[in-house]
């Protein structure tokens, strides 16, 4: 019994190498979430939310989006509700609306397919663009993140986009392609405007009078891009209210974060600007070693910080965006060489990050336990304090048989 079982950890581990090894399988993977998601979310039965006056459909994320592009080309308020279309409110910018009508004018199930192959595509390419990583790792990369990125792709949201063009952004940034560089964080910034943070990373690297111009076109040229379908006067109009918006919602709750869990885990009342600030001077002190500004997994770990730190510092935060801290995790982890510590916080974000929405684990203890006690957010907590120690403290060397040039 005991050779059976041995053989069959070996055969195991063979088909998992062979799996992280092929490129075109793990593509095939990725794009059959897009499928099985959209077709989930088409086909499931419509859902109510705390207080809505109807029914709405289970992809309700989607049709926000849908129905900004309408909103925008009819002059109408992007920041206000529409309960007969959608639950929630649309919280992006006016030019994401715009650029969404690229999605909005195909049918729903077409366009909602579109929508989450482009997210799931984004992020599989930009693993693969990732800089002196050897073909096994960005597998092991990519697979590490799979779970997280069905959740993503289950809610429709752009998270895994979002993820995909802060890694793409690195990558441009070490080939010295300022111009794509700055425009995919730039975008990050008018889907989610904490993609700001990862602006940081521009300090690692030479020609800042480049990035910073190049950044500057890109602002100016998304924040006028609405102009194109609506008036001076409502184009002005919609900004203020974007900006109004964004003040309003961030009173509205902790979210999976560093502020829920000092208040569940330590019944702290702290106040977010102080818990912000306190975590933003903590991401910025490794900022102060310019002479590992050279070493490329201090950089490397600069991008997993910035994608751990939007994460878990965003008082809105929920299951789907862990995504983007997930992937921050999985950079932090194989862009340096292994430790046992590195991987027992691995395997602990694996299972209560990754693993702990899912049905692997009972209904009571998830809806008793995990979600009360933000317990998706506590592995990502402690890995970022170990992101920033290790930037501090450690000597940072690459991972073994990654390649000694950009591939």
């Amino acid at each position: 019994m005991k050779k059976k079982s041995t053989l069959g950890i070996i055969e195991f581990m063979n088909a998992f190498n062979q799996l992280v090894v092929n490129k075109r399988l793990l593509l095939f993977i990725v794009l059959g979430i897009a499928a099985f998601a959209t077709l989930q979310s088409v086909f499931s039965h419509p859902k109510s939310f705390p207080n809505g006056p109807q029914l709405y459909t289970t992809y309700n994320n989607y049709v926000i989006f849908k129905q900004s592009f309408f909103h925008l080309i009819e002059g109408k308020n992007l920041y206000r509700w529409f309960t007969t279309e959608y639950w929630d409110l649309y919280k992006y910018s006016p030019a994401f609306a715009l650029i969404f009508g690229v999605f909005s004018v195909m049918p729903t199930m077409v366009g909602l397919f579109f929508w989450n192959l482009l997210n799931v595509a984004v992020l599989f390419f930009s693993v693969y663009y990732l800089p002196r990583i050897d073909l096994r790792t960005k597998g092991l990369m990519l697979t590490f993140m799979l779970v997280e990125l069905l959740t993503a792709t289950q809610n429709e949201q752009s998270n895994a986009l979002i993820a995909g063009l802060l890694l793409f952004a690195f990558g441009f940034l070490e080939r010295d392609k300022y111009w794509m560089a700055s425009l995919c964080i730039v975008c990050t910034i008018y889907i989610k405007l904490f993609g700001i943070v990862a602006l940081a990373l521009y300090l690692l690297y030479p020609n800042k009078f480049k990035l910073a111009y190049t950044t500057a076109a890109w602002v100016f040229l998304l924040t006028v891009l609405p102009i194109l379908v609506v008036s001076p006067n409502q184009f002005v109009f919609l900004y203020k209210s974007w900006g109004r918006l964004l003040a309003a919602d961030r009173d509205f709750s902790d979210g999976l974060s560093v502020i829920g869990w000092l208040k569940i885990w330590f019944s702290l009342n702290v106040n977010k600007t102080v818990v912000n600030l306190a975590g933003m001077a903590l991401f910025c002190l490794p900022l102060l070693k310019i002479k590992q500004y050279n070493n490329i997994v201090f950089r490397a770990l600069m991008l997993a910080s910035v994608l751990v730190w939007v994460v878990i510092f965003n008082h809105r935060a929920e299951s789907p965006t862990f995504i983007i801290a997930i992937a921050g995790v999985a950079i932090w982890y194989y862009f340096q060489a292994p430790s046992k510590l590195n991987y027992l916080l691995l395997v602990l974000a694996f299972v209560f990050t990754t693993l702990s929405p899912t049905d692997l684990f009972p209904k009571f203890v998830r809806d008793n336990y995990f979600w009360p006690y933000v317990v998706k957010a506590v592995p990502c907590i402690l890995i970022w304090g170990k992101i920033v120690y290790d930037q501090l403290f450690t000597e940072l060397r690459e991972r073994p048989n990654v390649s000694e040039v950009a591939q």
